[in-house]
């Protein structure tokens, strides 16, 4: 399999569906001459032409509205928010409208759109520019949400939202699209609310988000050197979650972590704890630990930025308190 960079796989699986289905068109704030905000989107201007590669005004409230119109219609509009953070300027189109039509219709409209986001702190963008924010969208019945954490799991959850009838937000972390992976070749998609064990293990369960994989996996590394063995665990969409997977190795390890990069209080990392305590409390052999950032804005200074991040070294003393 070629290896590409998670941002590579993302304008990958847009190329293929804008080709397969004439209907798929993007939308949003620089997506077409300048190829989007950080390079996503390159090249689709050339290729698909300014009727399905729209440079949008300054307004997320348009920039939503118009694709919930267009989805009701028949289209199967991809809108980028260029920072997660602006998904406040048009709450009303996402959560009232996108995610309440096809109920509210009786299942006679379908609402065939994929709002596609960045998240995540680490570029020095501030308390404006850097917000995790899942736990909001994921709150709200009607939405699906995705977070792939590699360029392969990219590819294929995207090609999955883009298909689906429903209304995905697509949240793809700013600090993995330079990222390498390897991504099959030639048309696949992986579905969506099926999780995936990035790392086997039998001490215990992290269950990890989006660049927190990859801290989780540096984790299991350092931890493995001391004869522990931690199965880490990639939900890859928070709604529908996955839980059958994460029971499964909760029952397996006995033990459970979960670690995001959004602030620890009204996280997602909560709902996965109490689901676990809910549907599997005798599976467990101590009590299940949540890791997330601290309840302040996120910092610009690069020293308290990456204070204020949740890291590999958090995991491994979350770990050696279970085990």
């Amino acid at each position: 399999m070629p290896e590409i960079t998670f941002l590579e796989a993302i304008n990958s699986a847009l190329k293929e569906e804008m080709r397969k289905d004439p209907n798929v068109f993007i939308l949003g704030e620089d997506v077409g001459i300048f190829g989007g905000c950080f390079g996503v989107t390159q090249g689709l201007l050339d290729e698909f032409g300014p009727e399905r590669v729209l440079d949008t005004p300054i307004t997320e409230t348009a920039i939503i509205g118009a694709s919930v119109g267009a989805a009701a219609a028949g289209l199967r509009p991809v809108p980028e928010i260029m920072f997660m953070d602006f998904l406040g300027v048009c709450l009303d189109e996402v959560f009232n409208q996108a995610a309440k039509m096809r109920y509210m219709f009786g299942g006679k409209a379908k609402i065939p759109m994929t709002i596609r986001t960045a998240c995540g702190a680490g570029l020095g963008a501030a308390a404006q520019h850097s917000q995790s924010l899942e736990a909001w969208i994921a709150h709200i019945p009607g939405l699906k949400v995705v977070m792939p954490s590699t360029p392969a799991d990219a590819k294929g959850l995207l090609i999955s939202s883009i298909r689906d009838d429903n209304p995905v937000v697509f949240i793809e972390h700013k600090m993995m699209y330079g990222i390498s992976g390897s991504v099959p070749e030639g048309e696949y998609s992986i579905p969506l609310g099926k999780a995936d064990i990035k790392r086997e293990g039998k001490d215990a369960t992290v269950v990890a988000t989006a660049m927190m994989v990859h801290k989780a996996l540096a984790a299991a590394e350092t931890l493995a050197e001391e004869g522990i063995e931690i199965e880490v665990v990639d939900p890859r969409c928070l709604q529908p979650l996955d839980k059958e997977t994460i029971l499964h190795s909760v029952e397996k390890t006995g033990r459970l972590v979960v670690i995001h990069e959004a602030v620890k209080i009204g996280g997602v990392g909560g709902e996965i704890a109490a689901m676990v305590v809910e549907e599997g409390f005798d599976y467990l052999d101590a009590p299940i630990k949540r890791i997330g950032a601290p309840f302040t804005p996120i910092p610009f200074a690069s020293n308290l930025e990456n204070a204020y991040l949740p890291g590999e070294e958090d995991i491994v003393a979350a770990v050696k308190s279970l085990v």
